[in-house]
This record gives C-alpha cells, sequence and structure tokens, in this order.
C-alpha cells in the first residue's frame, strides 16, 4: 500500500524592533549577560500593564502582505496558560481569538513542479525565555523573554520534505529582504506536524509535532525519519501511534517523545485585560503598504533589466546586505553588470575564502565604486583592483592608500613599459620563434612575463602593443 505525508508548518520568526513587544527593553541580541536585559514589566510582575510595541504590528502586517494574507484591521491579544519555568508570568501572551493576518498563500518550486501552500493564520506574539541546563540544575535567562516573534501557521498542505525546505527557503529570503526579521541564530524556528495516510484518502492521520526546529539539514532528515516511523507503525505495527509532541536527537537520528500533545482546551486562552486591542485604521494600512520594499522576484527582474544575468540577480536578492550593495554602487555611477560581477564574484569569493559568509560583507559603497572606477578608468588592472578588494576586506585598509604604497596603480609609461617589454623578449627566444612561425598564441607568454615582472600593474593595452610592434620587426 502507497502513503502519503501530510506535514504542516508553524514557524516562529523574531521580528527586528529595538524593543520587547510590551516594554521598552532592548530584544535579547543586544543582552551582554544572562538576565542583563529585563524589566518588571517582561518578568510578569503584578502590577506592571504592558504597553503593545507598535514596530511590530507594522512588521507583523508587513509579513501578512508579503504572504497575500488579510489583514484583520481589528486584533486583539489573548492569555494562554503555560506553567512553565521560561514564562515568569505562567501564561504567554499570544493571538488566539483575533490574529492579525488569515488566509494567505504562497508558491513553491520544487522538482515536482509549483504548489501553493496555503496560510491559515499569522499571529503575534512574545517569545519565552532559555532555559540552559547543567550537570545538576536547571537556570533560567529572561533576555529572550517578551521579544515580539510572529507564528507563521500554514494549512497541512505540504507533501515532501523537498516541499518545506523550499518554502522555508522562500520565506526566509521575503522576511530578510523586508527587513522583517534577520531569520538568524535561532531567529526562525519551526515546528513541524506530521501525519501519514493512505494515499487516495482525504482522513488525516495520527498527528505528531516536532519541536524548535531551526536547521533545515535537520528538519529534512526528521521529516524523512518520522514519516518512515509512522509508516512502519502502520504497515509493521510497531508501535501505537499517538497524537503527541516529540523533539529530534541530532545525534541518534531519530525522534523521542516529549508529552502528549496539548489541544486548545488545555491551554485556556483567554482575552488579555490589560491589553486594549489593536485597530489598523484604512490610513496606517496604507502607510505601511507604501512603505513595503520591492519583492525579491520584483527586485530581481529588475536587475535582470539592467543587463545582471539571471543566476546573478537570483543570488543577489536573497542576501539583503548584497542587494543593498549593489543598488548603491548603481546609484554612484557604476555599470550594472559590472557590479554585479565585483560583488558576486570577488567580494562573495574573498569572504568565502576567509571562511565568511556574504550576510558578513563589510565595505562601504563608495570603497568598491572607487575601486571598479579606478579599473574601467584603467588606472588599475583587474588583477590588481581585486588585490585593492582583498586588503579593504580582510584588513580594512584605505583603497587609494593601499594602491600607491603598494605600487598598483598602472603603469603607462611607454618608454618604461617598452625597457620592460625588451627584457622579456631578449629572455625568451624560443616564444618569440614560436610566434614568427605562426604560433601566435606564444604572445601570451611574453605578455605574462611582462606582467609579472610589473606586479600586474601595466596597461594591457599598451604592453600588448609594444610587444606586437617588437615582434613584426
Amino acid at each position: 500500500m502507497g502513503y502519503e505525508v501530510v506535514i504542516g508548518l508553524e514557524t516562529h520568526v523574531e521580528l527586528s524592533t529595538e524593543s520587547k513587544l510590551f516594554c521598552s527593553c532592548g530584544g535579547h541580541s543586544s543582552a551582554d549577560e544572562p538576565n542583563d536585559c529585563v524589566c518588571p514589566a517582561c518578568c510578569g510582575m503584578p502590577g506592571m500593564l504592558p504597553v503593545v510595541n507598535k514596530k511590530a504590528i507594522e512588521l507583523a502586517v508587513k509579513a501578512g502582505l508579503m504572504l497575500n494574507c488579510k489583514i484583520n484591521k481589528y486584533t486583539t491579544f489573548d492569555k494562554k496558560s503555560y506553567y512553565y519555568p521560561d514564562l515568569p508570568a505562567a501564561y504567554q501572551t499570544t493571538q488566539w481569538f483575533h490574529p492579525i493576518c488569515v488566509e494567505g498563500a504562497v508558491e513553491v518550486e520544487t522538482s515536482q513542479g509549483t504548489r501553493t501552500i496555503g496560510i491559515k493564520q499569522i499571529h503575534v506574539e512574545e517569545d519565552a525565555g532559555k532555559l540552559v541546563h547543567t550537570n545538576d540544575s536547571s537556570l533560567v535567562d529572561y533576555n529572550r523573554t517578551s521579544v515580539p516573534l510572529i507564528e507563521i501557521v500554514t494549512k497541512p498542505d505540504f507533501r515532501s520534505a523537498e516541499e518545506v525546505i523550499t518554502y522555508l527557503k522562500t520565506l526566509k529570503s521575503k522576511l530578510q529582504f523586508a527587513g522583517i526579521s534577520e531569520c538568524e541564530e535561532g531567529a526562525m524556528r519551526c515546528d513541524i506536524n506530521i501525519s501519514v495516510r493512505p494515499e487516495g484518502t482525504d482522513e488525516l492521520g495520527v498527528r505528531t509535532e516536532i519541536k524548535n526546529m531551526s536547521s533545515l539539514t535537520s528538519i529534512e532528515e526528521a521529516i524523512n525519519k518520522e514519516a518512515i516511523r509512522h509508516i512502519d507503525a502502520l504497515e509493521r505495527f510497531t508501535e501505537e501511534l499517538v497524537q503527541e509532541t516529540r523533539r529530534w536527537d541530532d545525534v541518534k537520528k531519530r525522534t523521542f517523545s516529549m508529552r502528549n500533545k496539548e489541544t486548545a482546551a488545555d491551554y485556556r486562552y483567554f482575552p488579555d485585560p490589560n491589553i486594549m486591542p489593536v485597530v489598523i485604521s484604512d490610513e496606517w494600512l496604507e502607510e505601511i503598504k507604501a512603505d513595503m520594499p520591492a519583492t525579491t522576484s520584483e527586485q530581481a527582474a529588475k536587475y535582470v533589466s539592467l543587463g545582471i544575468p539571471e543566476k546573478e540577480a537570483a543570488q543577489i536578492v536573497t542576501e539583503p546586505v548584497l542587494s543593498q550593495l549593489l543598488d548603491s554602487v548603481i546609484a554612484l555611477g557604476a555599470d550594472a553588470k559590472t557590479a554585479s560581477s565585483w560583488i558576486i564574484t570577488d567580494c562573495v569569493g574573498i569572504l568565502r575564502r576567509n571562511g565568511k559568509v556574504a550576510k558578513e560583507l563589510d565595505i562601504a559603497p563608495e570603497t568598491l565604486f572607487y575601486i571598479i572606477s579606478k579599473v574601467s578608468d584603467n588606472e588599475l588592472t583587474r588583477k590588481a583592483g581585486r588585490n585593492v578588494l582583498v586588503a579593504v576586506i580582510s584588513d580594512g585598509v584605505d583603497p587609494k592608500i593601499y594602491a600607491k604604497e603598494n605600487n598598483l596603480f598602472s603603469q603607462n609609461d611607454s618608454a618604461a613599459l617598452e625597457e620592460v617589454c625588451k627584457k622579456i623578449v631578449e629572455a625568451n627566444p624560443q616564444a618569440v620563434e614560436d610566434y614568427k612561425n605562426g604560433k601566435t598564441k606564444a604572445i601570451q607568454a611574453l605578455f605574462g612575463g611582462v606582467m609579472r615582472e610589473l606586479r600586474g600593474t601595466g596597461d594591457p593595452a599598451v604592453i600588448n602593443k609594444i610587444l606586437l610592434e617588437m615582434l613584426s620587426k
């Protein structure tokens, strides 16, 4: 019998705000030590009244718009009973009765074609703290408590791990590009709801939830292993499937039971009387829409229209830092295709050799434009320009000073270049003879010798002209 895997996702995404959801404490990324970014409000002390972070609401609306959701103009916050040490108030503030976004959809492209994944809702809620377990105790850090996040809940529309991974990559790209979330270092976590049913049936099987997944590799492994566990239970009666919450063990490559799966009744949701409803007016919604950036696909199409290859454009829009750098360098006057090549081939390549990733690129647009323009004007050779760029990215040097101190500016003095060319020609009689015997490619060996002698700083056009004149005699 064939089986179909049915998957739904709950993706928790920390919002890029400067303060927490209901108080002025900074986000946990601004903390230096455990519990140094907390206050009576986010610690759940009696008598402290929360104030909703306006920026969090706006970012949630942006996320909804990007995922084609309907925006609820009347939205409320509710209390979710949740007795656990990382929630000091013994409840979590979330949205149950009136979530901020509903009924969305996003398309994903996989090897099986295009699929539409329905978005059931997006709601705003506060994050929990962090438990740190040692050999003999458990410690709690409340710095992350009440950091604003959105939970993006899909419909059970996924049918494979490939679709899930493609969706998460698409989601990450969209949220990063719009500045909604960094989606890094635990800022994007996923709960996987998975069940299995016989092919051709509509009834859902017994569902299990795998909690707090962040690594795409682990998510793919967990889905595939959990699907096998469910099929084995149905086919070989290896165990009785129950609705439960499980965790993924990255070492043993399997899931383990954590607890029976709670239902809505277990959480005893009720409206939070301390937080007034948020009403999103037409004017406010239009302001948010006006501040929406172009989508990644729109931005990629714009780059292609400027002459940038599709593959490069697609790569650039996946990293906001690259897209912002490219836009700035183009605005300064650089050719779009040339600038893109420098960013993708050179900047990103240098970072990789230094063991870094694209998002760590730290170079001022003016600096990159200076190097590109000097190469375009033949004041630096392409090789010398790259050497300058390496020093800028690796050591933060001033490009003009570095090029001058290391004699990297192009040498255009014909007399001086002629002397070097003469020296190389005299030292390579075989190459000269080969050229005169019709092996025209032999000039490349001579050209390379001249450039090595000049450390890559000679003007290629002038050198080539001098060599041709010498060899024609």
